[in-house]
């Protein structure tokens, strides 16, 4: 089977939709329930796991980088991820790895020889989305209830990420979209 990248943004942190602050230590860091199980099967049928994530509160000094490299520790330690793609920016510093912009998405592929054309981007928000059709992948929207315009469309929107694997398996089972 062709290795594909599974691009991932929503594995964690409930509480970053009712607090509006993502979590400042690993004690507020809570994996969704769901999780484990999509990333197994997902797993199981070869894709690799790969969370990209933007953190600009680094860039904006209310986080630190140590926080968020000890929740991304904590998060490779349960979870099946073969990598994580930070991008410690914000939008004022125009870098390419910022999502939208799929610089994380691309880095990924290139070092992991992926084919990003035959693989999926699942995030929460919009900028998920763009990143994963900047970078040419399917993108599947998880709505989190994040009140926010979506600037392009996903092809398909889910309320979970098992819903996400579902409709995943469903499509890969059903052969190539030529």
């Amino acid at each position: 089977m062709l290795v594909q990248l599974l691009g991932l943004g929503p594995v964690e942190t409930p509480e970053q939709s009712v607090s509006g602050r993502p979590p400042q230590s690993i004690a507020e860091t809570t994996i969704y329930t769901d999780v484990p199980d999509a990333l197994d099967r997902l797993r199981n049928a070869g894709f690799l796991l790969i969370v990209t994530t933007n953190q600009p509160g680094v860039a904006r000094g209310k986080q630190t980088r140590a926080v968020v490299e000890a929740i991304n520790q904590y998060l490779a330690e349960r979870l099946p991820l073969d990598d994580i793609e930070v991008c410690y920016h914000d939008d004022a510093d125009l870098c390419a790895c910022r999502k939208p912009k799929p610089g994380m998405i691309r880095s990924a592929a290139e070092r992991h020889g992926i084919d990003v054309a035959a693989s999926y981007m699942i995030g929460d928000r919009w900028r998920d989305v763009d990143a994963g059709l900047a970078a040419s992948c399917t993108t599947i929207l998880i709505d989190r209830g994040h009140r926010e315009e979506l600037r392009g469309a996903p092809a398909v929107v889910v309320s979970s990420m098992a819903e996400a694997a579902a409709w995943i398996e469903r499509r890969e089972a059903a052969g190539p979209v030529l």
